[in-house]
Formats: C-alpha cells, sequence, structure tokens
C-alpha cells in the first residue's frame, strides 16, 4: 500500500486517479495520519431476479413464492378496513 502526503496528492491527482484505475490503493496521509484511501470504484450491484428465478427451478420450487399481483399494493376497500376482526380465542 502507498502512502502520499495530501499536499502531494493535490498536485498529482490524475496520476493517482490512473494507478488507482490499475487497481492500487492508495493512503492519502495529513501530518502522517491516514485521511483516507483511494480504491477502484466498484460496480453497484443490485438483485439478479433472473438468476433468483434460475435457482428456484434448479431446487424445484419455482412457484414456491408465486408472482406478485400487479394490484398488491393498492389501497384495500372500505368496507374491509371498517370490518371490526373477530374475537381472539387464545388457545
Amino acid at each position: 500500500m502507498v502512502q502520499i502526503p495530501i499536499r502531494e496528492a493535490k498536485n498529482k491527482l490524475t496520476e493517482l486517479a490512473r494507478r488507482v484505475e490499475a487497481g492500487e490503493t492508495i493512503t492519502v496521509t495529513r501530518n502522517g495520519k491516514a485521511v483516507m484511501d483511494l480504491v477502484p470504484a466498484t460496480k453497484k450491484g443490485g438483485i439478479d431476479w433472473e438468476a433468483g428465478k434460475a435457482y428456484k427451478k434448479k431446487l424445484g420450487i419455482d412457484s414456491f413464492f408465486g408472482e406478485i399481483p400487479a394490484d398488491f399494493d393498492d389501497p384495500l376497500p372500505e368496507d374491509f378496513l371498517i370490518t371490526p376482526l373477530p374475537p381472539f380465542r387464545g388457545e
């Protein structure tokens, strides 16, 4: 790992960026103490839905969760909201 003073890093930013792009990690220091690391950017991840479906299919549970209907997050009907719950029978 390379350490470089912040004053020098300011003057060589383009060079440092190229080195970091090549995979190097550079620690920038102020008064001999590390203040930041310059590291290569990572690709933003996310959920690979297709891979998940393929994995579930491989396990034979391809419809385990089913599909989420298009109206899943629609407001509930008013009569549903005002109907009281049945009494609780703690067993």
